[in-house]
This record gives structure tokens, sequence and C-alpha cells, in this order.
């Protein structure tokens, strides 16, 4: 089946790119949006654009509503994107109900490997290893200090449902587990709608690895290397890069063909990412699988060539994978920096509001996505990220050098940012040598001790506030 026209059920900079590669392949992009949305620039780029609900949140999170919307204009397919209902079955088995393609796997699979309980038992009939934890889940508080002292602490007390570091906690003692029991299920029930939990030993101090895989609906599957994801904070992710400057070629073909396993052994279709911790003796676990895009593909693409996003849409139609396991290769290191309108001196406090100029940045090896421009309001109601800086280079020190002088090159005005924290990480001697871990962000808080520095531009569109504010502009 040819897909012709694609409804995006997404917004912002995935939006765009969605809608980007759709075009290049001659289909028609279609995008949903809030009134807070009406001016976002996926909204200028897809070739149709319908307003879906007044309210920020609830039109992009009904998919029912967002189904009905395709097959009144005509869509046959739609691309969740991430964040929102890329993860939620009920939107698949809809549009499989309604006979409109969803560009994902099946929701059968959306629902087992979302959950964390049943995702641990796929890995375990594959053999791939998992870390020490409870072979379901937890019937209550007095259970889980049971299944605690069984498995040793520190523990991780997981939501079964959970995803994007929410519904997590690490308790290192038996009062530390009784004390985040009831949080991580208010959490779990008010982010997931479930109040299941579950608990793994806890791996200290680990590098998060995560494996890029395609998989289409012919049986073939493969790998597209991996992604280090260990600069995170509070397991929400800042920097990613490609393939990890801490693995060795025989560390990277062996966790590659973990990937695949369990893709093979879910009965995987579609793009997708399984996740892994590696612990200071060198021994990967699988931690779980992410059934959409991520966003963090855009390093994959930068060191493979291979378009993510079309190949997402080919699989969706029917087709054979493009490409197999022998014809993919890797070519020098790929970085990407999330971009979040935050105040890291401030706690990383949410900073939105209007940009008032924006210059991206550019030259070789540099590409940025993203949804904003001069005079854009960021809306308080979404995710804070608005950018995505992607650098790719031969080696991993001139990787290290056009990253800097990449961020150097963006500027955003009008609200704050974590490009100068990016700056201070990559002049650090430990990131610097590739040797980090996902305790890295928490271990150096001397990293926030820069201070911001003013551009003649910032100078300029100060005195023009003022004088405008003077005026009763």
């Amino acid at each position: 089946m040819t897909i012709r026209k694609v409804l995006i059920a997404n917004r912002g900079e995935i939006a765009v790119r969605i809608a980007r590669a759709c075009q290049e392949m001659g289909i028609k992009a279609v995008a949903i949006y809030s009134e807070a949305d009406q001016y976002s620039l996926h909204v200028k780029k897809a070739d149709e654009a319908y307003c879906i609900s007044k309210d920020p949140l609830n039109g992009y999170l009904n998919p029912h509503h967002i189904v009905n919307l395709a097959v009144e204009t005509g869509c046959d397919a739609l691309h969740p994107g991430y964040g929102f209902l890329s993860e939620n079955a009920t939107l698949a088995a809809v549009c499989r109900d309604r006979g409109i393609r969803f560009i994902g796997p099946a929701a059968e699979v959306i629902q087992s490997m979302g959950d964390k309980t049943e995702a641990r038992t796929t890995a375990v009939k594959s053999n791939v290893p998992v870390t020490p934890g409870t072979d379901g889940n937890l019937t209550d508080v007095e259970d889980a200090v049971t299944q605690a002292e069984r498995i040793g602490y520190p523990v991780m007390l997981k939501a079964t449902s959970g995803g994007g570091g929410r519904g997590i906690r690490r308790c290192d003692n038996e009062k530390e587990l009784r004390q985040n029991y009831e949080r991580v299920i208010s959490e779990a029930t008010k982010a997931f709608g479930s109040a299941e939990v579950f608990l793994e030993k806890c791996i200290v101090n680990p590098r998060h690895i995560e494996v890029q895989i395609l998989a289409d609906s012919h049986g073939n599957v493969i790998h597209l290397y991996e992604r280090d994801c260990s600069i995170q904070r509070r397991n929400q992710k800042l920097i990613e890069l490609a393939p990890s400057p801490q693995l060795t070629d025989e560390q990277r073909e062996y966790i590659g063909e973990l990937a695949v396993r369990v893709a093979k052994g879910c009965g995987y279709e579609n793009a997708g990412t399984v996740e892994f911790l590696l612990d200071d003796k060198n021994d990967f676990y699988f931690m779980e699988m992410n059934t959409r895009v991520q966003v963090e593909h855009t390093i994959t693409e930068q060191i493979t060539g291979v378009d993510i996003v079309k190949e997402q849409i080919r699989i969706a139609s029917g087709e054979k994978l493009k490409y197999t396991q022998g014809q993919i290769s890797y070519r020098g290191f790929a970085a990407q920096f999330r971009i979040n309108a935050e105040d890291p001196k401030n706690g990383f406090l949410p900073s939105f509001g209007r940009i008032s100029r924006y210059y991206s940045a550019g030259g070789p090896g540099v590409r940025t996505d993203a949804a904003m421009y001069t005079g854009y309001e960021i809306p308080p109601y979404y995710d804070s990220m608005c950018a995505k800086l992607i650098v790719w280079a031969m080696d991993w020190e001139e990787l290290l050098e056009r990253s800097r002088r990449a961020l150097n090159d963006m500027a955003i005005y009008g609200v704050r940012t974590t490009i100068p924290y990016y700056q201070q990480i990559l002049h650090h001697k430990e990131f610097r040598a590739g040797e980090f871990n996902t305790s890295f962000v928490e271990s150096h808080p001397e990293l926030l001790e820069y201070s911001l520095k003013s551009r003649p531009e910032s100078i300029a569109t100060a005195i023009a506030a003022a004088i405008a504010a003077q005026a009763g502009l």
C-alpha cells in the first residue's frame, strides 16, 4: 500500500521533522494544533493544518478525535512522533479499526513492551540479560520490603507503565523504600493511569546505552548502532552521543545483537529503541524498549546516513527494509544538545516566553531541528525543549570543538536556555576524555558556576525594550 497523506499527531520540532520527510517523499502532511499552538512552525510547514482543541493538551491526547480527523481529511496514515500518544496502544488500535496505517508497531506490541515487567520477560526469553528484580508487579509496600531484602539495596522502584524518567525512585534502605512507595504509586497513576510498580536492583552509576533498530513486516530486523545517553539530569537526557565514545567495537557488536534479539522476541515492526545499562564491570543489562522514534534519532541519522523517519513510512507501507545489516556502517561521531528553555542556574526552572531574537547555528556538520523563530512565544503548557542542535565530525576531538563553536553560534534571546551549561560540560576534562556515567551532572555542581556574557545584540534588545516601555508601546 502506498501512503499518500499522513496526519502528524504531534507538535513542535518533531512534527516539522516528519512533515519534511513526507514532503521529500511526495506525501502530503497534515498538522494538528491547539489554540496555543496556532502560530507554531509545524502549522506553517504542513500542507494542511487543523485546530483540534482550544485546550492546550486535550486535543493532542484524544485518540478517537485525532483518528476521526485523519479519516475526515482523507489521510491514509498517522505518525505519532514521540511523547503524547506515541506509545499509546489505544491510538494504534483505533487507527487499525478505522483503516488508517499507524506508523509504528502494532497495538499489542506497544502494550506488551510498554509494560516494564512484560518487557523484562520478553528480554529473558530472548536470552538478553536483565537486572535482578521482581518477576511481576508488587502487591503492597510490605511485598516491596520483602523483595528488596531479597534483591539487596539499593533498589529502583519503578512504575510498570512508566517512561520519560517519571515514576522512578532510587531507594537505599527500607526507610526510603517505605517513604517512596506511595509517591511512585501516585506519580504512576497521574502520569500513566496505572498504579502498578515493580522493583529492580539499582546499578550504581551506570552508563546509559541505547540501540536504534528497524524492523519490517517481512521478518527483517537490523540495528543502526548505539547512542550514549549518560549525560542526563533526574533521568532526563540532556546530551546524546553516537556512537558511544566509551564502547569497544566488540561491545558495540554485542549490544547491537542483543537489541535485535529483543525486537525479534516481541515481533516488533517499525523503528524502536532498546535501552541498556552498562555497569562498572562492563556488563550490559536490558532496561526497556521505546516503541517509537526517539528524540535523539537525529544523531544516528548523522553517523549512518539512514533517514529513520522515511524508513518508518516505508515500513508502514509494507515495504521491505531498504538496507541489510551488512550495508549499515557508521562514520565519525555525532552529538545532540537538547536546547531547553530552562535556567540551569535557577534549578533548571522553565523559562517560557517570547523569542525576541533567534540565530540558528550553521556551518559544516551542523544541523538544527527546531520549531521556533524570532517573535515566537514558547507556550508554558508543553515540554521545555525548544530546539535540538546536532553536530557531526569525523573524530571525537573535532566533534568537541565543532560543538563548542556551534553552541556559540546559536543565540536565543528572550528566554534562558541550557546553551551556556552545555558549554561548561564541553570544557570538562572527564567529558572530553569520554569518561562519564549517569551521575556526571549531579557529581559536578561546579558546572553551574558560569557567568552569562552579554552580546551586542542582547544589549541592543534590552535598550529597545526599555525605549518601547518608556513610550508606552
